[in-house]
């Protein structure tokens, strides 16, 4: 299993500490880190923790600021090509602790339909979610036109905790640039419907714990550009509109 983490001007809050010593508890698992462009220290840090353990950990460059989606899918590419089972991407913050990519890949492992795992901020009773008020309810309102959109009751779209299965349907999803540079992963479910992707093939995930981290790279202006890209995915991509899954990973159907 590889799992892909964007980085854009990480240096002061990368936890490189962290990910070496799951590394070290989880053998299973690789990471692709993929400098979009940062104009801090970012990349010796990424060549530097990528040194630090040559087979489990590789880092990428890209020519210029891209955007998290382009980040992401040039790493996924990168590494379905070391032929996983399983790849992924997480927020390089680690808002979501990275003891829970086991979690989500258990899913795929005990059940084969399941093609895509997404991590869900849901604020249920033993569960440690701590999101800003004001952008739970901002996500509550763009997850419903998601929702919408997509043809599918999805709870959390924005989540930056997925992993997939490596199949010639994920690399057709991930052909071609993604035209959202904020909302790429509701461009991604659109384009895995599209692509023959059925609903139940897709899960949503409860996380146990995640805390928003602060410094958010996202601003203001940033959900009215988010609206505008969510009005084109529903122009680009037709669905029909179908079922879905949630749960707690022991029962998708």
């Amino acid at each position: 299993m590889i799992v892909v983490v964007p980085c854009y001007n990480e240096a002061e809050r990368l936890p490189t500490d962290v990910f070496s010593s799951f590394l070290d508890k989880v053998p299973q698992v690789g990471f692709v880190f993929v400098n979009d462009g940062s104009r801090d220290r970012t990349p010796e840090l990424l060549a530097e923790l990528a040194a630090s353990h040559p087979s489990r950990i590789a880092a990428i460059d890209l020519e210029r600021n891209r955007g998290k989606g382009e980040a992401v899918r040039r790493g996924l590419l990168l590494a379905m090509d070391h032929a996983p089972a399983i790849v992924g991407f997480w927020d390089a913050d680690l808002s979501t602790p990275l003891e829970a990519i086991p979690q989500l890949a258990q899913v795929m492992i005990e059940h084969s339909e399941i093609e895509m795992v997404l991590g869900a901020r849901v604020g249920l009773l033993g569960h440690d979610i701590r999101r800003r008020v004001p952008r739970h309810y901002a996500g509550r309102i763009f997850a419903t036109a998601a929702s919408l959109v997509l043809g599918i009751p999805v709870y959390d779209t924005q989540c930056g905790a997925k992993l997939m299965r490596n199949t010639e349907r994920l690399r057709e999803v991930l052909r071609e640039p993604f035209g959202s540079r904020w909302i790429f992963d509701v461009e991604m479910i659109a384009r895995f419907r599209q692509a023959g992707g059925k609903a139940r093939s897709i899960y949503e995930f409860p996380l146990d714990r995640w805390h928003d981290i602060g410094h958010s790279k996202v601003r203001p202006g940033d959900y009215l550009r988010a609206i505008f890209e969510l009005s084109a995915i529903h122009r680009r991509y037709r669905v029909t509109p179908g079922s879905s899954t949630r749960g707690d990973g022991r029962d998708p159907q």
